[in-house]
């Protein structure tokens, strides 16, 4: 779990392994969505998020131990730890409510707008520059939001909103994260991001003065929601150590076709050819960018 990645290939090897872990990421997305749903019938947002931190604490203690990575965890950057935390946990409790309260499609429609917001939060952020490219693809990934929320006082409501801000508070993530690797290892992000976001959600979750305990049968549940969470950093970070994000990125879009077919099998929520025409919208703002900041590399 140490962040020293190779420098990404583009031969067939290489692109079919980078596949093989966002095939594990686009898997532990969707698993993370459907448990997330099971245990909200008992739990709510903070709840589950706490819960979540502390299997993943537990996880990411374990890992460090047994993989010698311990001695990597550093207290060099508190503020930006907290940032980037706060700005998750943030997202995450709204992805959490969104996905009990719109169809699942359309939840992973508008977080694939995370990438679009760094684009627009990164000069102000990382100072990097704004170019013509980046604000083509953000106003392309506009169009895709408008379609996909298609606003108007019948269709916008509170977890569309909350999806859409989910993404916001993910790119606040992302940001954050940016600057953080480049001091710091996964293990350690992730060993602060687990521990600080336990304290959050017994803060937030015990202002009321009751945290509900889960019951038997939530509480497998719970397991993969806090598995599944890491495991997509994880396939997600390794992946692109492997391959470009141009060669990653299409896979990480197969998470929108599977979800909608999940959504349909097991809670029989209908396919909305606008959803993935609006998500279809966002992945081509995305790809552009994304191609033509590889090519400028070349």
């Amino acid at each position: 779990m140490s962040l020293a990645p190779a420098p990404p290939r583009t031969d067939p090897a290489a692109v079919l392994r980078a596949a093989l872990w966002m095939l594990g990421a686009v898997l532990s997305f969707s698993s993370m969505a459907v448990a997330g749903r099971a245990v909200s019938i008992e739990l709510d947002t903070f709840e589950i998020m706490m819960y979540r931190s502390v299997v993943g604490f537990v996880l990411v203690l374990v890992v460090a131990r047994a993989t010698g990575h311990i001695r990597s965890i550093t207290t060099r950057s508190p503020s930006l730890h907290l940032i980037r935390n706060l700005s998750h946990f943030t997202g995450q409790n709204l992805w959490f409510y969104a996905i009990t309260a719109i169809p699942l499609a359309q939840v992973f429609a508008l977080e694939f707008t995370s990438p679009l917001w760094v684009l627009v939060l990164s000069p102000l952020v990382l100072g990097e520059r704004m170019t013509r490219v980046r604000a083509l693809a953000a106003l392309i990934g506009f169009v895709g939001i408008v379609i996909v929320a298609r606003p108007s006082p019948d269709t916008i409501n509170a977890g569309t909103l909350a999806a859409a801000a989910a993404a916001i508070g993910f790119a606040g993530s992302i940001l954050a994260t940016k600057r953080l690797t480049r001091t710091e290892s996964l293990t350690c992000i992730l060993f602060w991001m687990t521990l600080t976001q336990i304290i959050f959600g017994l803060v937030c979750a015990g202002i009321d003065g009751d945290i509900a305990l889960p019951s038997p049968a939530a509480l497998p549940w719970l397991i993969v929601i806090g598995c599944a969470g890491l495991l997509a950093h994880v396939c997600l970070t390794t992946a692109l150590s492997i391959a470009p994000a141009t060669v990653v990125t299409p896979v990480d879009f197969l998470r929108l076709p599977l979800i909608a077919v999940i959504g349909l099998m097991v809670y029989g929520e209908g396919i909305d050819a606008l959803v993935l025409v609006g998500a279809g919208v966002i992945f081509g703002a995305n790809y552009l960018n994304l191609w033509v900041e590889t090519r400028k590399r070349r």
